[in-house]
Formats: C-alpha cells, sequence, structure tokens
C-alpha cells in the first residue's frame, strides 16, 4: 500500500491536466499513487493520462460527467494509500507538498487525522498584481485566527476566516475520509470547507504555514447557484452556525456578505445590495467588495453597449424597410 494516494478529478482539461500530474509525480515523497478520474470527458483526457510511463498512475473514467464531488468520492473509494490528498486539475503542488504534511502529522498524537497548507493563486500580469495586492489586504488582521484544531476549527471555517481549499491543499486519513463519505455531492458551491468541518467533527486538523500549493484563478458559478448551495450548506451545519452566533459570530451576516459580491461581481447590483443589509462587513473586506463592484460595472458597461449595438442595428434594419 502506497502512503498517499493522490486524487485528480478532471473534465476536459486535457490542456492544463499535465501540470497538474507533473507536480504529484514530482514530489520528494516518491510512496504515492495518482488516481486521475475522469468525469466523462470529451477531449483527449485519457490520451494525455494513459501516455504516462508511471506505475503509480492510475487512470479512472466515469461514462458520463457526474461532477467534481462525486469524481472525488469515486478516486477515495478506489485509493489504496493511507491518506487521500486532493489536487483539481488545473492546479499546482510544490515538490515538498507532501512531505511537509506528513512530517507535521508524524509530530502529533492519533488524534490528528488530517493536514492542509497555504497556498498561492496564480496571477499573472496587472490585473493579476492588483489581485495579489487586495488579497494581502484581505489577510491583515488574521493573526489570532486559529488555524488548526477539531472543532475549534469550526466556526472559523464557517465565518470565511479559515480559507482551506481543501480540494488542492487536503490530506486526509483514508478511513476518515471513507467513514464521512467523502464530499457532498449534493452541493455545488461551499464542498471544501464543508468537508472539513465534518473531519473535524470527529478528528484534529493540522496546518502547514507554507504556501505549497499553486491554485488556477477559475470564475465562479452563477451568484443564484451560489446563493443555494449557501443555503443547503448553513442549513446541514444549523447548530455550528447557532453555537458560533450564540458566541458573537455573526455568521449569517458574513455569509450574506460573501453573496452581495457575487451578486455585485456578476453585474447585478440591485441583489448585491438586498444582501448587503444585514451583512457583516470587516474593514479588511472593503478592498474585495470594490473589487466585486468595480468587476460588476465593466460588465454592466459592456452589456449596456451591446444592447445598443443591437438596438441601433434593429433601427437601421427598420429604416431601411421602411
Amino acid at each position: 500500500m502506497p502512503t498517499v494516494s493522490a486524487i485528480i478529478p478532471t473534465y476536459n482539461r486535457a490542456d492544463v491536466l499535465p501540470a497538474a500530474i507533473d507536480s504529484v509525480l514530482a514530489q520528494t515523497h516518491e510512496d504515492l499513487e495518482l488516481l486521475v478520474v475522469d468525469d466523462g470527458s470529451t477531449d483527449d483526457t485519457e490520451a494525455v493520462v494513459t501516455g504516462y510511463d508511471d506505475d503509480r498512475v492510475r487512470y479512472v473514467a466515469h461514462e458520463t460527467n457526474r461532477g467534481a464531488n462525486v469524481a472525488r468520492n469515486t478516486g477515495i473509494e478506489e485509493a489504496k494509500g493511507t491518506y487521500v490528498a486532493f489536487l483539481d486539475s488545473d492546479d499546482r503542488w510544490r515538490p515538498t507538498k507532501l512531505q511537509r504534511q506528513l512530517d507535521r502529522l508524524d509530530e502529533t498524537d492519533g488524534d490528528w487525522v488530517a493536514a492542509y497548507c497555504g497556498f498561492e493563486r496564480d496571477l499573472d500580469g496587472v490585473s493579476g498584481r492588483l489581485k495579489k495586492s487586495v488579497a494581502s489586504l484581505l489577510a491583515l488582521g488574521d493573526d489570532d485566527v486559529t488555524l488548526e484544531g477539531g472543532r475549534e476549527l469550526q466556526a472559523g471555517i464557517l465565518a470565511d476566516e479559515v480559507e482551506t481549499c481543501a480540494g488542492s491543499t487536503l490530506l486526509v486519513e483514508r478511513e476518515v475520509a471513507r467513514s464521512l463519505e467523502g464530499f457532498d455531492e449534493s452541493l455545488d458551491r461551499f464542498q471544501d470547507p464543508e468537508f472539513v468541518l465534518r473531519i473535524a467533527d470527529v478528528g484534529k486538523i493540522a496546518y502547514v504555514d507554507e504556501p505549497l500549493v499553486t491554485l488556477a484563478s477559475v470564475g465562479s458559478p452563477a451568484p443564484d447557484t451560489v446563493r443555494r448551495a449557501d443555503e443547503a450548506y448553513l442549513e446541514k451545519h444549523a447548530e455550528t452556525v447557532a453555537a458560533a452566533e450564540d458566541r458573537g459570530i455573526d455568521v449569517t451576516g458574513i455569509h450574506r456578505f460573501l453573496l452581495a459580491k457575487q451578486y455585485f461581481a456578476a453585474g447585478r447590483p440591485l441583489a448585491g445590495i438586498r444582501f448587503l443589509r444585514n451583512a457583516q462587513i470587516r474593514p479588511r473586506q472593503y478592498p474585495g467588495l470594490l473589487w466585486a463592484v468595480g468587476r460588476g460595472s465593466k460588465r454592466l458597461t459592456l452589456v449596456a453597449a451591446a444592447m445598443l449595438t443591437l438596438a441601433g442595428v434593429a433601427f437601421g434594419t427598420r429604416r431601411v424597410v421602411k
């Protein structure tokens, strides 16, 4: 049995998948297997994976597209390792990622069942540098946040103060992942923190304070999809939410703010304003809010320009007909 089973769920990402695979195979901890779970791809994903001449690589395929959470759970069921670790197919691990996490867990006792690590976002160009600056501002004031432990982590996760990005940073005992039935397949968003919340119910989670993962800059689902997932996420953990709010942590207000940003960024300011009412806004979050408003305004400008263009074409056509 390998020590670690790395699991990459993928769907039609044959162009970026090799970078993710290479980052796993380049780990300094070599006692691993890599399960690439192809979630019904129609591109060259199978050829990319089977083209690797490495016995550690296994290709597992779904006949149809069933979603990333299902693909991760398929990997958990197929895994042979003592631990399972997850990596999205457009992200990358640094070479020492697994070794640093395993070393951290070796320093603990049997109550510690998982580890996650720091990360950085792959942002290039002027826009990317601006986003990095905003991210730095968002990190200010977080020194007193609890970043490892058991149930004491849960309030911080719900309040979006502990961002694990578990889909690419998490290493967890395979049997723990199986006992919890893996990722919640009904959620289109918040599946990563939701899984970590349940892990914290049964064991402690360690943290390696190094950026050992590079995350791709990707878009977000439609805000209505995020809203429905948010409602399901908070309802599923209603007791934990209530306990956090009894301690003065306004989880509901924080999530209203998160949803407001989604709607502003999507160019739906009226919905954003509606969620911003009764939201909890911390000073460090103003840059992110302004970024979302600016992004949404740009979208509105483009939409307005397109509508005016179409109106002009229609008007011009009517004049020709006359």
